[in-house]
Parts: structure tokens; C-alpha cells; sequence
């Protein structure tokens, strides 16, 4: 006696099918399970056979081999529990092996007792079978909603092994679930924090601005308790809202992940990553033995914030170098190599010396030169070579805690940001890699970044004070592009120029270990 059903998998944040093949065969009672399975897999047949005897649908007791084919690809998980059962109850006469087993997937993870738990990555399932021209998908009721986000196909939720098999058989009507994606879009994209929170730190709140035109990165330096955090956090409430191709985007690496609360079907919100400085390289980039996305992906269309930069290990900093070069990182392993989206917008946050205080006035700094040196040089220049905007956030004052009136909501600025990206995307319109000012090479900047006399003598005079290099001059450059394109300007100007050598803290001669005298008169 033999049956099929129709299953799937991940690999990267990609669905792709699996056929499930059961065979009963008289004999001694013995239960195999063939085609690369992971141990989740293997342990798989205790599961199933406790939910059959307690689903009061067992016990089956023939020899019993399960195959999932493609029997070359490993297989990981506990989705292949409820489609496992299913089959057995198929091969067994109990399921018609025609219908539903033949043109629909089937997912899920059984309990003991016969219950349905949720599984990882049913978004990328979902659309696979949608591309592969299947009809629905059955799967635990708490992946419903995420798997109706996708139009197009049935989705049936199920509770538990005895109403799959009833609704199987006939002997129950499940209704497909249907949700409406653009009211859920709608509802899914707002945020509970705004930058009308922030008192304060106009300087930052215009860096971080330009830094969300631009998509440039940054790096804030102020000491403890002056709202690096709280800036950072409200970074992605400037952004550009998601588009509902990002949002699908996005909510299939999180789904990979299983991270998604049951109930959501879709992250309508940029994402914002702030892991800890302990982490791994495997952490932050991906990886293990059966590669998983990291910290860099799953801040894929948002935000990945690395607070007290230095304290992050240098080799763990190192891996950042693709995936912002690239936009992507790819995890390679004897077996697989796996290559998954990771474009974010990189905001750093660092004290100005170890202690903390340097630039603080009512706190004294305690660090000598050599000590404020080594704590700097804990950046490589590749990373920093990376970071287009660096910006001195000060400590507030008190009567800047006291103000009564709020600051500019999120919702005005992101208006101004959307507007400098559209005019971004129509400058860089065709060509391949390139959206943002950010992204701009030497070829694009010699073209998109012309400057006049005035603003080229301005640019040579901050040189030779500062002591710029060639990298910081090009940065520069892009930064005042996009603060022209701010103000809707087609020209570079001069005080364009001025407010972008301004972003450039840490490439100023001796800025953090000069007096604070010196410091004040650059």
C-alpha cells in the first residue's frame, strides 16, 4: 500500500517542494525514514505515531518507510509531521489518495496528543506552491494568517491531526481563510515611537535626516545618557514606508526565522536590529550547519543598530564588509551555500572615550590621549571607510530636558525623505546596483557631483585644516548631493558643502584627544 503528499521546505528564505512517499508492507512493525533527514525529521516518527494513537486513528502496525524526495537535498524540521501522518492514514485506505493529496501542500507539527504547533518559513511555502500552480496549502491555524497573505491560493487552518482528517475525508467543511492584504498592510505599518519624542539634539535629528535621504550610514559619538539610543530607534519612522514587495520580502526572512508572533501575517514596519556587542560573527552575519539568517538579514529594508561600537569584536565587525558592499551575504558550508538579502542602513553609536565623558561638561574625563587612541583604533578604516556620516551627539542641557513643545513628528520628515529618495531613483534610473546616493561610485560621483568654484575652494580649505583623505573627501561629496536633493536643489552649493564637512567628526586632525578649547574652535 503506498501514498504521496505533497509537502515543502526551505532553503535560504526559498520554498521548495517535497514528496512526501509512504509504503505499508505486511510484516514486523518497523517505522524508516529515508531522503536526508535532520534528527527534528528522524524524531518525527515518535510524534507521529503518539498523535495517531491518541487521535484515536492508530495504531498502524506494518512496516512503514517514509522517502522525501528529492532524496539528495537534507531535510529539516518538524513540518513534515502532519503530512508524514496524513500519508500513512492514505496508504491505509482511511484518506482517498486523489484530491486534496494531489493538488494542495501540507505542513505542520504534531503534539502528542494530535494537536497541530506552528512551523517555521510557511510564507516561503505558501509561495511556492503559488508558483508551482498548486491550489492550497493545509497547515496549523497558527500559520493561517501568514500564509493568506498570499493571493491566489486556498489556505485551510486546521487545529489538529483529527479535523485534517476529517476534512479529508469530507466529514468536516473547512473554510479557506481569506484576509484582506492592504487593510493588514495598513494596519501592520505603524510605529509606537516618533521623533517628536526627541527633545533636543536639532544637530543629530538633521544628520540622521539626510543620512535617511541618502541612505548613508552613521555613526553618533556622544556620551552615555545624551539619546544615541533614542535617536537611533526612531530612525526607521523617517523612512520611506514599505512597499508591499518589501513587506513580503521582509516578513519571508522573518518567517525563516520564526519570528513572527501568531496573528501577524506581515512586517509592514522597517525592521530595527540592535543586537548585543557579544555577539557572534554567526550571529550577526548568519550561519551554522544548516545556515540561518543573522542579525544583517533580518534588519533586511530597516535598521541595524550596533551600540558602543568598539566594544564589538574586531573580527565580528569585519563580516559587515559584504553584505554593505553587496547588499547581500552568502553563507557557504561543505554541503550548501545559501545567499540571503541583507540591504540595511548601518547606525553605529560610540562613546567619545572609554570612560565616556570627554566631551561631556559637567562630567570629567578621566582617559589620557593613549587610552582615547587605542579606544578608536578598536574601528578598522575598512568599516569606517563604510560610514558616510559621522555625528557628535552632545549632552542635553537642562533646559533642553525642560521644554515643553514637542519636536518635529516623524511623519513631516519622512515627506521631506521620501521625496529626496524619488528624485534619487529617477537620477539613477537603469543603472544596475545603484538607488541612493550612498551607492554611488567614483564614475557616478565625478558626474552627479559637480561642484563650483566657491564650493571647490571651501572643499580645499577643509582639507588642508582638517586633514581629510581622499575617502572622506568623496563622502563629502555624496553627502551634499543629498542635501541638495533635500532642498530640491539641481546644484551643489556651498553651504551644502558646509554642512556635510560638519558630518565628518571622526576625520578631523586629533578631534577627540585635542582640549576641548581646540576642539570648540574647529
Amino acid at each position: 500500500m503506498f501514498a504521496r503528499v505533497i509537502s515543502a521546505s526551505i532553503m535560504g528564505v526559498e520554498g521548495f517542494i517535497v514528496e512526501v512517499e509512504i509504503d505499508l508492507t505486511p510484516g514486523v512493525p518497523a517505522f524508516s525514514i529515508v531522503g536526508l533527514p535532520d534528527s527534528a525529521v528522524r524524531e518525527s516518527k515518535e510524534r507521529v505515531l503518539s498523535a495517531l494513537k491518541n487521535s484515536a486513528l492508530g495504531p498502524i502496525r506494518q512496516k512503514i518507510t517514509v522517502n522525501l524526495a528529492p532524496a539528495d537535498v537534507r531535510k529539516e524540521g518538524s513540518a513534515f509531521d502532519l503530512p508524514i501522518a496524513v500519508g500513512m492514514l492514505a496508504a491505509a485506505g482511511v484518506i482517498p489518495s486523489d484530491g486534496y493529496l494531489t493538488d494542495h501542500l501540507i505542513v505542520g507539527e504534531l503534539s502528542l496528543d494530535g494537536g497541530l504547533r506552528r512551523v517555521k518559513g510557511v510564507l516561503p511555502m505558501a509561495l511556492t506552491a503559488k508558483r508551482m500552480g498548486y491550489k492550497g496549502i493545509i497547515l496549523p491555524s497558527g500559520n493561517g494568517a501568514e500564509a493568506a497573505i498570499v493571493d491566489g491560493i486556498d489556505v485551510y487552518p486546521v487545529e489538529n491531526l483529527l479535523q485534517a482528517v476529517n476534512f479529508l475525508i469530507g466529514n468536516e467543511v473547512v473554510d479557506p481563510l481569506k484576509v484582506d492584504r492592504e487593510s493588514i498592510f495598513e494596519r501592520a505599518s505603524s510605529y509606537m515611537v516618533d521623533f517628536s519624542e526627541v527633545k533636543g539634539q536639532e544637530h543629530a535629528k538633521r544628520a540622521l535626516e539626510v543620512a535617511a535621504a541618502g541612505g548613508h550610514n552613521v555613526l553618533m559619538i556622544g556620551p552615555p545618557g545624551s539619546g544615541k539610543t533614542m535617536l537611533a530607534r526612531r530612525i526607521p519612522t523617517i523612512l520611506p514606508r514599505m512597499t508591499l514587495d518589501e513587506a513580503l520580502e521582509t516578513t519571508k526572512i522573518h518567517s525563516v526565522a520564526g519570528l513572527i508572533p501568531e496573528g501577524i501575517g506581515l512586517v509592514a514596519t522597517r525592521p530595527f536590529r540592535s543586537p548585543h556587542h557579544t555577539i557572534s560573527d554567526a550571529g550577526l552575519i548568519g550561519g551554522g550547519a544548516v545556515p540561518r539568517p543573522g542579525e544583517v538579514s533580518l534588519a533586511h529594508n530597516g535598521v541595524l543598530f550596533l551600540d558602543e561600537l568598539p566594544e564589538f569584536n574586531r573580527n565580528v565587525l569585519e563580516v559587515l564588509r559584504q553584505p554593505l558592499e553587496d547588499g547581500v551575504v552568502t553563507i557557504s558550508r561543505a554541503k550548501t551555500s545559501v545567499t540571503y538579502p541583507a540591504r540595511f542602513m548601518l547606525v553605529a553609536a560610540m562613546n567619545p572615550c572609554p570612560c565616556g565623558y570627554l566631551t561631556d561638561p559637567y562630567h570629567e574625563c578621566t582617559c589620557t590621549p593613549a587610552q582615547i587612541q587605542r579606544y578608536h583604533s578598536k574601528i578598522s578604516g575598512p568599516l569606517l571607510d563604510r560610514i558616510d556620516i559621522h555625528i557628535e551627539v552632545p549632552a542635553l542641557r537642562y533646559e533642553e530636558l525642560r521644554k515643553k513643545t514637542s519636536g518635529e513628528p516623524s511623519e513631516s520628515i519622512r515627506q521631506r525623505v521620501q521625496r529626496a529618495r524619488e528624485v534619487q531613483l529617477k537620477r539613477f534610473a537603469g543603472r544596475k546596483g545603484i538607488y541612493f546616493n550612498a551607492h554611488m561610485g567614483a564614475r557616478e560621483i565625478k558626474e552627479f557631483c559637480q561642484i563650483g568654484g566657491e564650493s571647490e575652494m571651501l572643499l580645499k580649505s577643509a582639507i588642508e585644516r582638517f586633514g581629510f583623505s581622499a575617502r572622506a573627501y568623496h563622502r563629502i561629496l555624496k553627502v551634499a548631493r543629498t542635501i541638495a536633493d533635500l532642498e530640491n536643489s539641481e546644484n551643489i552649493q556651498p553651504h551644502h558643502i558646509a554642512e556635510a564637512i560638519e558630518y565628518r567628526a571622526l576625520d578631523k586632525s586629533d578631534w577627540f584627544t585635542a582640549p576641548k578649547v581646540l576642539r570648540d574652535a574647529l
